[in-house]
C-alpha cells in the first residue's frame, strides 16, 4: 500500500471512529510512543527517545486536559493525579535516560487502556435499546441487565 493510500485509510479510520474508539487509539499511540522512547535509549538514539517522549506527553496532557472534574468527581481527580505522575516520570526519563521510568509509564498506560477497553465493552452490553413507536419492536438485541450482577469497575493500581 502506498503512503497516500495509507494516510487516507488512517484518516478514514479516525473520522469514522466513535469517541470511545478514539480514546483507545490515543492510548495505543501513547503506548507506541513510550516504546519508541525506550528503543531510543536502548539503541542510543536521542532523537528517537525525545520524539517518543514528546508525543507520549502530548497525548497524556490531552487526557488530563479533557477530564471533567464536575462529572467525574473522585475518578477524574485520581486520573488527573495519575496523568501528572506519568508526565513527571517521562520528564525524568528524558533528563536521565532512565528506561525504568519509561517502563513504569508503559505499564500504567497498558493498564488504563485495558480498563477503558473493558469499560467500553461493558457499556456496549448494557446499552439501553432505542425507543420504538407504540406497536413497533425496539431495534437491537437488548437484554436487560440484572442489578444483582452489577459490579462497579475500579482502576487497579
Amino acid at each position: 500500500m502506498n503512503r497516500y493510500k495509507l494516510n487516507q485509510y488512517q484518516e478514514n479510520q479516525i473520522s469514522t471512529a466513535s469517541p470511545e474508539n478514539i480514546l483507545l487509539m490515543l492510548y495505543d499511540g501513547a503506548i507506541r510512543f513510550t516504546r519508541r522512547a525506550i528503543a531510543g535509549i536502548d539503541e542510543n538514539q536521542p532523537d528517537l527517545k525525545l520524539s517518543g517522549i514528546s508525543k507520549a506527553m502530548a497525548i497524556i496532557a490531552e487526557f488530563s486536559n479533557s477530564l471533567n472534574h464536575e462529572i467525574g468527581g473522585k475518578i477524574a481527580e485520581d486520573l488527573d493525579g495519575l496523568y501528572d505522575y506519568m508526565i513527571r516520570q517521562l520528564t525524568e526519563a528524558n533528563l536521565k535516560n532512565d528506561r525504568k521510568k519509561l517502563k513504569i509509564v508503559e505499564k500504567l498506560l497498558l493498564d488504563l487502556r485495558q480498563t477503558w477497553g473493558e469499560a467500553i465493552e461493558l457499556h456496549k452490553k448494557e446499552k439501553v435499546p432505542d425507543i420504538a413507536p407504540p406497536g413497533q419492536p425496539a431495534v437491537g438485541n437488548y437484554t436487560p441487565v440484572k442489578t444483582d450482577d452489577y459490579r462497579p469497575f475500579a482502576i487497579s493500581r
